[in-house]
């Protein structure tokens, strides 16, 4: 198992990691979520052994790597830039890290025509890489860092690059790969979307630590505080009383139970009222009054934005049998996806 211990990793006067706690059990993927520069891909890095550690540790089952190189720690690691030789066909791509351990040539091809049909280009071995869509390259990539048989994998936004039909693609993949071969993985990502499908724990990562460890329910439930909710796409985030076993937001009062965090139970008062996107609902018979402002189509749903007293609401409907902009609606409004938080 891999576990992370108060890691620090420093880049002058900056704290890039700062404090890090993280631990990865066997076939188990945890995907560290966070915004650009949050510090999660040196995080990634100092794992790998590929940035010094200013503080701290890592070990594999209890086995501390401070002296073990990057090319000894037996991780595959896949980055977004894919780092292929263009120079090479998708076969001597593959087979590099394996000539480089030193396996023999026969052995080398066994394990090469292993990976390639585990990520479905065994047909394409002799193809130059530069002659595949990105797609292609990522799974090259990806049969790469698997070909030397590692304990862990880590991906570094490796679906950053691709359009939305390959990403979608080659998510499901990754996902029925990982199921298959039980490796585990930290999967680094800023895409929330990739995490909950993904993952069997989500780390959310600001400003160098942990902000919040879960399962991806738990996550999306109850987020760790209103910077997270935010992140995630919640919203939106409107000035409250919490009261008499719930809260009086804009739209009216709504019975909730208070988010809990780490500094204890939101208390009554002035607080902060956050949405989950679903939250509302449409309802003929709902205690809120509104007004479509904007009704936009989006494949399986329709995306209403709905003006009420004081706030704007979100509201998701199913199909394309949604009221146009303009159309006064009723809502109604879950009290379990009303998340409460402090007010700042």
């Amino acid at each position: 198992m891999l576990a992370v211990e108060g890691a620090r990793v420093r880049f002058g006067e900056t704290a890039a990691v700062d404090g890090v706690d993280l631990t990865v059990g066997a076939s188990e993927t945890v995907a560290i979520l966070g915004p650009s520069g949050c510090g999660k891909t040196s995080l990634l890095r100092a794992v790998a052994g590929l940035e010094p550690l200013a503080a701290g540790r890592v070990t594999w089952d209890g086995a501390d790597l401070a002296s073990v190189p990057a090319h000894r720690r037996r991780f595959g690691l896949m980055f977004q830039e894919y780092a292929l030789f263009p120079h090479r066909d998708v076969r001597g791509n593959v087979d590099f890290g394996l000539r480089m351990a030193g396996i023999d040539r026969a052995t080398r091809a066994r394990r090469v025509d292993e990976v390639l049909e585990l990520v479905g280009l065994a047909a394409l071995g002799d193809r130059r890489v530069a002659a595949l869509s990105g797609g292609e390259q990522q799974r090259v990539a990806l049969a790469r860092a698997l070909a030397v048989e590692p304990r862990l994998l880590m991906l570094d936004e490796p679906l950053g690059a691709l359009d939305r039909s390959w990403r979608d693609r080659l998510l499901r993949e990754i996902g029925a790969l990982l199921e298959r071969t039980q490796l585990p993985a930290l999967y680094v990502t800023h895409d929330h979307e990739e995490a909950f499908a993904l993952a069997d724990r989500i780390a959310v990562m600001r400003a160098g630590r942990i902000v919040q460890s879960g399962a991806p329910g738990e996550v999306w439930r109850r987020p760790a505080d209103e910077w997270t909710a935010q992140f995630l796409g919640f919203g939106p985030v409107v000035d409250a009383e919490c009261a008499d076993g719930g809260v009086t937001a804009p739209w009216g009062f709504t019975p909730v139970a208070p988010a809990v965090e780490a500094r204890g139970t939101v208390r009554p008062g002035a607080v902060r009222v956050v949405l989950r996107p679903d939250a509302v609902r449409l309802d003929p018979s709902g205690p809120v009054a509104g007004c479509v402002a904007a009704s936009v189509f989006a494949g399986d749903r329709t995306e209403l934005t709905v003006d009420v007293v004081g706030a704007t609401l979100r509201v998701r409907v199913a199909g394309r049998d949604a009221p146009a902009a303009g159309a006064r609606v009723r809502l109604a409004i879950d009290p379990d996806a009303v998340l409460v938080y402090p007010s700042v």
